[in-house]
């Protein structure tokens, strides 16, 4: 089993440098380092900072969560463990998807919490910071459709259609199956747990669960979900922290802009950020490759005269380095830290 992971999550890098040269070339590789080569080294200390920002707001959002939850983590703790779940975001293919079980086992090291109250925290995070992201983007594009006529762009046109349907969408699903949860729980462990009770089998030194158990785990787990969700003070801090977050991506984007000496209006930025993090479900790690496309696709369907090819993946390569290797480090000495037996600590600051 770790095999196979570690060969998709390789082969997964392999194909994320592939569509990166194919990038490259797009843009024309002399001119692409001419441009990263005159980046003002100032813009890129806020780029960085920008960067810190997201994570904090992030980090506060986990924070929340797992206090609805009862669980104790303090603030700094939440942050380390954040950029630990960024980083097996990003090593792992489809993204949180993928990530989200490493991350439960983070948080449940870190606080000495029950595992599917974990995996229910970072799912709730998870759900929680695709909210603002749609609203964001809506708001984003009503406001550059009125400084740029849409009218003879269908890209962007399209592009914004695809916000609002998933604006409609997603709510939709989220409540039809909030109205369902009894019948989608059932439906759950009637399907996972002949699987669960097959792969613990295979496995060496792993009991296996009864039917039983493994019934009161994911019993456990939708009433995590279910307590967050009734609790209206705890979502509104969260998603407040999960919309000033995207926010903070957003700026770093029209940051790394600015680093290349290029004006574009913030408004950019607010539509293109969260559509492009869509592309983060793809098999290639933490969307590597695949986010960065679909960014600089998006700008350059911007009827916006000054975004050239290589500006376009000069300003995405600065500002995807950023969001992407920040916690991808950090968050990688964290995961070591755990894994050593040592811990980060928990309970209040």
């Amino acid at each position: 089993m770790v095999r196979e992971n570690l060969r998709a999550t390789v082969l997964g890098f392999v194909a994320a440098v592939g569509v990166f040269a194919l990038l490259f070339y797009f843009a024309g590789v002399d001119d692409l380092v001419a441009t990263l080569r005159d980046a003002d080294p100032q813009y890129l200390v806020f780029v960085l900072l920008a960067t810190l920002a997201w994570l904090a707001a992030w980090s506060l959002s986990l924070n929340t969560v797992l206090d609805v939850l009862g669980v104790e983590l303090s603030y700094v703790s939440s942050f380390l463990v954040f950029a630990g779940a960024t980083f097996s975001n990003n090593i792992t293919p489809f993204g949180q998807a993928g990530g989200e079980p490493v991350t439960a086992y983070l948080i449940s090291r870190a606080a000495d919490a029950e595992y599917e109250r974990s995996l229910a925290a970072i799912a709730s995070v998870d759900t929680l910071n695709f909210v603002p992201s749609i609203t964001i983007a809506l708001v984003g594009a009503g406001y550059f459709a009125t400084e740029v006529a849409l009218s003879t762009n269908e890209n962007i046109l399209a592009a914004i259609g695809a916000v609002v349907a998933l604006a409609v969408l997603v709510p939709g699903l989220v409540y039809a199956g909030w109205r369902r949860r009894y019948r989608l729980e059932a439906r759950v462990v009637s399907a996972l747990t002949p699987l669960i009770r097959s792969l613990a089998d295979r496995l060496p030194r792993v009991s296996v669960p009864t039917p039983e158990g493994i019934e009161r785990r994911i019993n456990g787990f939708f009433r995590a979900i279910e307590r967050v969700a009734s609790n209206p003070r705890g979502l509104a801090l969260a998603l407040g922290a999960s919309a000033a977050g995207w926010l903070c991506q957003m700026l770093a984007l029209w940051l790394a802009f600015g680093a290349i000496g290029v004006d574009v209006r913030l408004s950019v930025a607010l539509v293109v950020v969260p559509i492009a993090a869509i592309a983060g479900v793809t098999p290639l790690p933490g969307g590597a490759g695949g986010i960065e496309t679909v960014l600089v696709v998006l700008l350059l369907a911007a009827p916006l005269p000054t975004i050239t090819e290589p500006i376009a993946v000069a300003a995405v390569v600065i500002f995807r380095g950023a969001i992407y290797w920040v916690p991808t480090i950090l968050g990688g000495a964290v995961v070591a830290w755990i894994g050593s037996g040592l811990g980060i600590g928990a309970g209040p600051e």
